[in-house]
């Protein structure tokens, strides 16, 4: 039964279904409070009462948008995540919100307000994918305020962004795989596409990759920084997250083709003299500089090309691991370590299309132990 609210403090429910409540401010504004549940305004509103009379009751009025996104990325997104990560999220602050939001005040800041940011970016020709990181970054920083008690909900999570179709992956068949290997045996950067392809390393961790991280006696390497371009400068930065810091073993050919690099690396470095700009990166420019991404890119396109194998991205080279490995019968727990990834799901999901032949091969190897016992 919906009751209306009779007094400070209040507890009732709207024609939407939330659930809400509101407080008697000290300078005789109302501070409202939603949630899916009544427990829920109950606990917020008994913390903004205890706020009250404590003194420390937050009020975002008098405060825009604008102004509160300048200090969450400061106070809150700087000190805690990579720099390419703020690096997004500031972007996503300064050309998108702020432009078409920023003026408005934090705590009138309602759904209709998102929705027509997110339909005036799409017409806009941002794509769908960009569009919902935008989404993504207002969500994050309105749940922020919420938990600092400027607002009592957050208007972001009640708006859909556009959908987005699923970038199909493009692995490498077996042959494909060692049409590829065959295709850059002989390049100086050899052993790069080399680890990429069998390591299942990203783009960045294998540019990333320090000699001091390899041991090639031991055969193995560890994956602890990425080298990503930021603000034109290419930096080394932490990995995407703490499971993408993990220990690989290395094939015996990689620990090869590792070796025969170290080789070409230090004869290089003797051309280059002086030159030379020592980093410590596995791979490197004949200067010893970091390698650019976007230039990787372009010749790994060129030995597709060359070797008469469909264009696909770079990134595939790691989808390609894992698909190869799981039709091998690999556990997907040793692929999802492989690959760094934080849950199981995230792996199966992703290489759902590999499941059938999971399935096929369990189903052969199950009959196979059946028709041996039953002889």
């Amino acid at each position: 039964m919906k009751r209306r609210p009779n007094g400070d403090g209040s507890i009732f429910r709207r024609k939407d279904g939330l659930w809400a409540a509101y407080l008697s401010t000290e300078l005789g504004r109302r501070k409202y409070f939603y949630g899916t549940t009544r427990e829920e305004v109950r606990r917020r509103l008994g913390a903004a009462i205890h706020a009250r009379e404590s003194g420390t009751l937050a009020d975002a009025r008098g405060t825009s948008l604008g102004d509160y996104l300048d200090q969450w990325l400061v106070d809150v997104v700087r000190p805690n995540v990579r720099p390419w990560t703020y690096k997004g999220y500031e972007v996503h602050v300064r050309l998108h919100i702020k432009p078409a939001l920023g003026r408005i005040g934090l705590d009138k800041l309602q759904p209709l307000h998102v929705q027509q940011l997110i339909n005036e970016r799409s017409r806009a020709g941002l794509k769908p994918k960009s569009v919902r990181y935008v989404l993504g970054t207002l969500r994050a920083a309105l749940n922020q305020a919420v938990r600092w008690g400027l607002i009592s909900r957050n208007p972001a999570t009640l708006v859909d962004g556009p959908r987005v179709d699923q970038y199909e992956i493009s692995p490498f068949s077996p042959d494909e795989a060692r049409a590829f290997l065959m295709a850059v045996k002989g390049d100086r950067l050899e052993a790069l596409y080399s680890v990429a392809l069998t390591m299942g390393l990203r783009q960045g961790e294998a540019l990333g990759l320090r000699w001091q991280d390899v041991d090639l006696d031991l055969g193995y390497m560890r994956v602890t920084k990425q080298l990503q371009r930021i603000d034109g400068h290419l930096q080394l930065v932490e990995p995407k997250t703490k499971r993408s810091r993990r220990t690989l073993a290395l094939p015996p050919s990689i620990t090869k083709a590792l070796d025969a690099h170290r080789d070409r690396q230090r004869d290089e470095r003797a051309v280059a003299g002086e030159g030379w700009v020592d980093h410590g990166l596995v791979f490197t420019t004949i200067e010893g500089k970091g390698l650019d991404g976007t230039a990787i890119t372009k010749q790994f396109h060129s030995i597709l090309e060359r070797a008469g194998l469909a264009q696909r991205r770079f990134h595939d080279l790691r989808h390609s691991c894992a698909t190869l490995l799981l039709v091998q019968g690999v556990s997907p727990r040793v692929v999802m370590d492989l690959l760094g990834h934080s849950q199981i799901g995230l792996t199966m999901n992703t290489y759902s299309h590999v499941i059938p032949d999971l399935r096929r091969d369990a189903a052969l190897r199950m009959e196979e132990l059946i028709q041996e016992n039953s002889h």
